[in-house]
């Protein structure tokens, strides 16, 4: 009977002791989880030019995946991660079946890279540029 109250009392300690490992194991800092760095990002900022033209929009797409559609008096902003990027220009509508106009970025961290797409001749072209006309952010 000795012997049965001995191992359930040091049962019971063992659980005791473990129950308070998992508590101080909660309480305990978090492990920080790895997260993209913001100096391994990039901005890039699309813009219009004053006589792009009225009643149409750019579509403005980002190695191949649609991010926005430009409609006048607006801009795309976005974060690119650092790398080659293919970006894709579109005017909209496009009747004349044009195809879209594409230029490789390579995003370094911590830069912007700002474009003005405007027309040469009867072609859209991603002009690189050092101003930026504040405007209002297209929706995506």
């Amino acid at each position: 009977m000795i012997r049965r109250i001995y191992i359930t009392i040091s049962l019971f300690c063992v659980l005791l002791a473990l129950g308070a490992n998992v508590q101080a194991r909660s309480h305990a800092t978090p492990t920080p989880t790895p997260k993209t760095s913001p100096r391994a990002t990039g901005r890039l900022i699309v813009q219009r030019a004053p006589n792009f033209g009225t009643d149409l929009s750019i579509r403005l797409s980002v190695d191949g995946k649609k991010v926005a559609d430009i409609p006048r008096n607006q801009h795309y902003g976005g974060v690119l991660a650092a790398g080659r990027h293919a970006v894709s220009a579109l005017a909209l509508p496009n009747t004349q079946s044009r195809r879209p106009t594409s230029i490789v970025v390579t995003i370094k961290p911590g830069k912007v890279y700002i474009f003005t797409a405007t027309w040469d001749a009867d072609r859209l072209v991603l002009q690189p540029s050092d101003y930026y006309s504040p405007t209002t952010r297209a929706n995506r």
